[in-house]
């Protein structure tokens, strides 16, 4: 099957495995060495994935399927469990796409999220968090298919489960998630003693960009150790623990910036001088001649005839076809879910980003740094509990992606760098660390991988 574009950008990927209060003093080599090699090999997996021709979607999901199945991580059959000795996951997957909408739009090439919630026997809750997305129940000219789908954006168990079931998911029984690791901690907590490592808030995620521009978050958990039976956390809800999102900004070029600074700056001199405002009312009323003897040195021009004419060659100018910019962004967050729902934090930082004024925040990085940087929005929500209690612990990982289009809608190359555009990768935590894996280039351009922790090396 042809590409539907051509491939534009680099794919770029990063995952992340938990955040929370981790601490080198409890992070003995092995298990710090366990977890370095469980994530380098899932992000070349995924980069494999990519490379090789993969939609964002596939592949971000695709690494989180891996993580499911890796006991060190709280998601899948690493899931922590409730006070009632449940377990109870979550996950979600959404999408977006730098690209302009086309009339053959799917649900992978448009702004679409899906969030599932309660689920306890599923093996891979990310796949039917994808499967939600995808099967939407209606053809591109809105007719039923039949083929058991929905539009809803969140779904709960048990009911979620059943369609999973009808959908050919895989299922496994309740001892399969059942993990000496986890039920230790789970008692521990029950007990009120401290964890020898804190691990519990690590909830899983990968973000993706495939060679066409589009973006892709996957993230999933067990939510949080000992939470009460039914609670919801961010994971599986828009906007808190994962968004996505893309929009459109018109690049203005010199001419336009010097005809709105002019017509303006005049309009705001004449509205500060009570005697400009009486010749214009004059200046509309009598002739010239009379103008010119009252105020001999007034231009004799009709001053609203004038302005009209400025403010009629800017919108003419404004309404001839430019260029503009879009810009996609795609989240995943992992720490404290409360605290993420509590400031929409995803959300948030896509938003800071999207609807400030030009001046803060420039770039997602600076955006993210915002709401889960130290001294951040999540950080302050903690209040008085901060480094007490868990609350507001947290980070956040994400790519940014952008296209310069033309008058038509095509891509604009003469802006872009030569070869393939790239994507940025950032993220930023405010507690002790955050495992997380990606590529990024070198001096050279060639791709290096990167598995953290910490701000700076595990030593």
């Amino acid at each position: 099957m042809p590409e539907p574009i051509p491939a534009t950008f680099k794919p770029a990927l990063i995952i992340h495995g938990g955040a929370g209060n981790i601490q080198r003093s409890r992070l003995p080599p092995d298990l710090y060495a366990q977890y370095h090699a469980s994530l380098l090999s899932y992000l070349r997996s995924t980069k494999d994935l990519l490379n090789s021709g993969a939609s964002a979607l596939d592949a971000a999901v695709h690494a989180v399927s891996l993580l499911e199945d890796d006991e060190l991580f709280n998601c899948g059959r690493g899931s922590v469990f409730t006070s009632a000795g449940t377990i109870e996951m979550e996950a979600s997957v959404m999408v977006t796409t730098v690209n302009k909408a086309t009339d053959d739009e799917t649900p992978i090439s448009i702004k679409r999220g899906a969030g599932v919630m309660g689920l306890r026997n599923v093996r891979h809750p990310i796949q039917l968090a994808r499967e939600s997305l995808l099967r939407t129940g209606y053809d591109a000219n809105g007719n039923p298919t039949g083929d058991g789908g929905n539009m809803h954006s969140q779904l709960v168990a048990p009911y979620v489960e059943e369609l999973a079931r009808t959908w050919g998911l895989e299922f496994k029984p309740d001892g399969w998630f059942w993990t000496k690791r986890r039920w230790e901690e789970h008692r521990r907590g029950l007990r009120g003693e401290a964890e020898p490592v804190s691990l519990s808030q690590g909830t899983v995620g990968c973000v993706c960009l495939d060679r066409w521009g589009n973006l892709a978050v996957a993230t999933s958990t067990g939510g949080r150790t000992n939470k009460l039976p039914g609670r919801i956390g961010d994971t599986p809800t828009l906007g808190a623990g994962f968004w996505a999102e893309a929009w459109e900004e018109v690049l203005r070029d010199a001419q336009s910036m010097v005809y709105r600074s002019s017509v303006y700056q005049r309009d705001a001199e004449d509205a500060s001088s009570g005697t400009a405002a009486i010749r214009r009312v004059v200046a509309e009323c009598i002739p010239p001649i009379v103008i010119r003897f009252l105020w001999p040195d007034t231009d004799t021009r009709s001053p609203s005839l004038e302005r009209r004419s400025e403010k009629q060659a800017l919108l003419d100018h404004e309404s001839t076809p430019r260029r503009v910019r879009r810009r996609a962004v795609a989240l995943s967050g992992t720490g404290n879910g409360d605290s993420f729902l509590r400031v929409a934090a995803a959300r948030t930082a896509c938003a800071m980003l999207r609807y400030s004024q030009a001046s803060v925040p420039r770039s997602l990085a600076e955006a993210v740094s915002a709401v889960a940087g130290p001294d951040g929005e999540l950080q302050r929500s903690a209040g008085r509990r901060w480094d007490k209690t868990g609350e507001g612990e947290g980070g956040i990982i994400g790519i940014e992606a952008e296209t310069v289009l033309d008058a038509t809608g095509a891509g604009f190359h003469g802006e872009q760098k030569k070869g393939l555009s790239r994507g940025k990768v950032v993220f930023d935590f405010n507690c002790g660390g955050m495992w997380r894996a990606w590529v990024e280039d070198d001096a050279t351009g060639k791709d290096v991988e990167r598995v953290m922790v910490f701000r700076d090396e595990y030593q």
